[in-house]
């Protein structure tokens, strides 16, 4: 599995929420195998397992006051988290564990070179998610959880997330905001949900500078999007040099999707990828995870995420 992409692609991601009418259904994950296999991809790349999350994991980026209650929110049978707007189901809490586990079990797989990169097809997503608050469909931030996990297992100082969601990944910054070692990236529409994410959000403290938000309007894409990573992020990390790269792959920043007007195509999806996987062949060994944000309209779903795992694997 040494030359490969590895995939977390584990049936147990499409539980949360069965049954529920919603934008962020079971069916997302059906997509995403079904893209994968179309592509001939599900076949011939490595896989990584699933496994939960312990509650240190989760306590590297949240509270445990946050925990406790988003975990008696679940238990109590409740449709949808106090703290936000994140429907929940019976076993939403389990799941979102264990999308957190695999996303760590991807990035030792990476780290310590049994994978080259790795694509993690996890639900509930993450990326909204802050130290103190589940919001936006997000009960657990998979990839800042991923971020100090790398930093505190495996050494790594300096860690890169790259987040070309739709929506603006305000749990990451917020969580980030002032840490020096972790640069965050994001482009996304403005103004959509969650609000936040202006260019002159930059960090703070010790962290400044080291958040970088590009608001685009409506109907912003190749141009704009692959623009800001190749000619601003590009040169940034060359400063910030970091030891690994995540990347928060929302794929409702495509042409067509049911939340987002951005425009997108899937070969922009692959340029993408492939412009992320420069900046770590540069910096990073070529180590790269990937972790499934949004992503709503199911055809453009399956094959971007098709063109994106496409990339990775080359």
């Amino acid at each position: 599995m040494a030359n490969t992409t590895a995939l977390l692609i584990d049936p147990i991601y499409r539980e949360h929420l069965v049954g529920r009418h919603h934008p962020e259904r079971p069916e997302r994950f059906d997509a995403v195998v079904q893209g994968l296999q179309e592509a001939g991809l599900l076949d011939r790349l490595g896989r990584v397992d699933r496994r939960a999350a312990t509650e240190d994991e989760l306590l590297l980026c949240h509270s445990r006051e946050y925990i406790e209650t988003a975990r008696r929110d679940v238990e109590a049978g409740l449709p949808q988290l106090s703290t936000g707007d994140t429907d929940i189901t019976p076993n939403s809490w389990d799941i979102a564990v264990l999308a957190v586990g695999g996303v760590l079990n991807a990035v030792d797989a990476v780290v310590s070179g049994k994978a080259r990169n790795a694509f993690c097809a996890v639900r509930p997503p993450g990326h909204h998610a802050t130290r103190n608050r589940g919001m936006g469909f997000c009960l657990l931030n998979n990839v800042a959880i991923a971020a100090r996990h790398a930093q505190r297992k495996h050494g790594i100082e300096r860690v890169l997330i790259v987040d070309w969601d739709v929506h603006h990944g305000n749990g990451t910054q917020d969580i980030f905001y002032a840490d020096p070692t972790v640069l965050f990236c994001s482009t996304h529409q403005w103004p959509l949900y969650p609000g936040t994410g202006r260019a002159d959000e930059t960090g703070e403290g010790a962290g400044a500078g080291r958040t970088m938000n590009f608001p685009f309007p409506a109907g912003a894409g190749r141009e704009e999007i692959l623009g800001a990573i190749q000619k601003a992020l590009a040169p940034a990390a060359e400063e910030f040099r970091p030891g690994l790269v995540l990347i928060s792959a929302g794929f409702d920043s495509r042409a067509g999707d049911l939340l987002g007007r951005f425009t997108l195509t899937d070969r922009d999806f692959g340029d993408l990828t492939r412009a992320v996987m420069e900046i770590a062949d540069r910096h990073a060994g070529g180590r790269v995870v990937s972790m499934l944000e949004g992503g709503y309209t199911l055809s453009g779903l399956a094959s971007a995420s098709a063109a994106h795992v496409e990339a990775l694997s080359q």
